[in-house]
């Protein structure tokens, strides 16, 4: 476990992993002997948090908009708490994943410097470190009301599985989805207590989703993964992975539409426009993704997962439009 006191000598500052963007504030402010654990929990480089937080205000934003009447004070708090959250259990998720394939990481040329198989933190370490942030998300977690909670408790199988899916599976990114999508149910639970279908395909929106910017995402690790048989869509679709990502665009885009206009066909028309707006937008932005697309380029790769980030926030902010003019109207 961290322990506060720079113990550790401070070149660890200067061990950062591969895929790591230097000079972050936790490399000046954070001591030196939790640098390992911050790491671990991928603090340093938040796009994760970023891709599991914003389904959460997806389904908050839009079930609030189909149900202006849920707001509420503890609304605000849902807002908040599910950032805290996310950070909470994306930093537990990558430990967990980093402990299950501390042997593969090893063995790939951009994860062999990740703390645990550059012998920065014990396997055992890590696992009392994951134990300690998801008992801190699970005491947010029990504000919730009881639907959410067992959401909540449910969606621990989905990350525990994932790590594994690599190995018997070419599709895991589709585990990849259903555990970072599962902030659309619960946060549309947490408002307004149910889980009505058209949450459901907003959930589908968000799988396919995940395999558009996760399949280029493994396209850094290709090589590697190949020599290490290690799975993924990008194998799989090698070359013809523009074709599956134009898919996925198509696909998601029309599985979110259809969630905004089943959530929303009731209410104020312009709430309705609004929410569709922000779908356009989403698609938009990943066509553009598409459109500079180069597999062999693991640096631009890079830079594209990364601006998913900016893609999901345009339709969370539409959709918090939508639910304002829901409230007002």
């Amino acid at each position: 476990m961290p322990t506060p006191d720079n113990t550790i000598p401070s070149d660890l500052r200067e061990e950062r992993p591969a895929d790591a963007v230097p000079e972050q504030w936790v490399e000046r402010f954070v001591p030196a002997s939790w640098l390992p654990f911050v790491r671990l929990s991928r603090i340093d480089r938040p796009i994760g948090t970023w891709l599991l937080l914003l389904p959460c205000w997806w389904g908050i934003a839009l079930a609030l908009a189909a149900d202006p009447q849920s707001l509420r004070l503890e609304t605000l708090w849902l807002v908040v708490s599910v950032a805290i959250g996310a950070v909470l259990m994306r930093g537990a998720g990558c430990t967990w994943n980093d402990y299950a394939d501390r042997e593969f990481d090893a063995a790939v040329a951009r994860t062999r410097s990740r703390p645990i198989p550059a012998g920065q933190a014990s396997p055992r370490a890590a696992l009392i470190w994951m134990v300690a942030q998801a008992l801190l998300a699970a005491c947010i977690l029990f504000t919730f009301n009881v639907p959410a909670i067992l959401l909540g408790v449910a969606s621990l199988a989905l990350v525990c599985i994932y790590p594994f899916a690599k190995r018997v599976t070419w599709w895991p990114q589709i585990f990849l989805g259903l555990a970072f999508n599962w902030g659309i149910p619960l946060g549309w639970a947490a408002q307004v207590g149910h889980v009505p279908p058209e949450a459901w395909i907003l959930y589908l929106a968000g799988i396919v989703w995940t395999l558009f910017y996760d399949t280029i995402y493994a396209h850094q690790d290709k090589e590697d993964d190949a020599l290490i048989g290690v799975r993924s869509t990008a194998r799989l679709f090698g070359s013809a992975t523009p074709l599956w990502l134009l898919v996925f665009l198509t696909l998601t885009v029309s599985l979110m539409g259809l969630a905004v206009i089943l959530a929303l066909i009731e209410g104020p028309p312009f709430a309705l426009v609004a929410g569709l707006a922000g779908v356009w937008l989403f698609g938009w932005h990943l066509a553009g993704q598409l459109r500079s697309l180069d597999i062999d380029d693991p640096d631009h790769c890079l830079m594209l997962f990364r601006s998913n980030r900016d893609a999901g926030l345009m339709p969370a902010l539409a959709f918090a439009v939508a639910a304002g003019t829901a409230i007002m109207l």
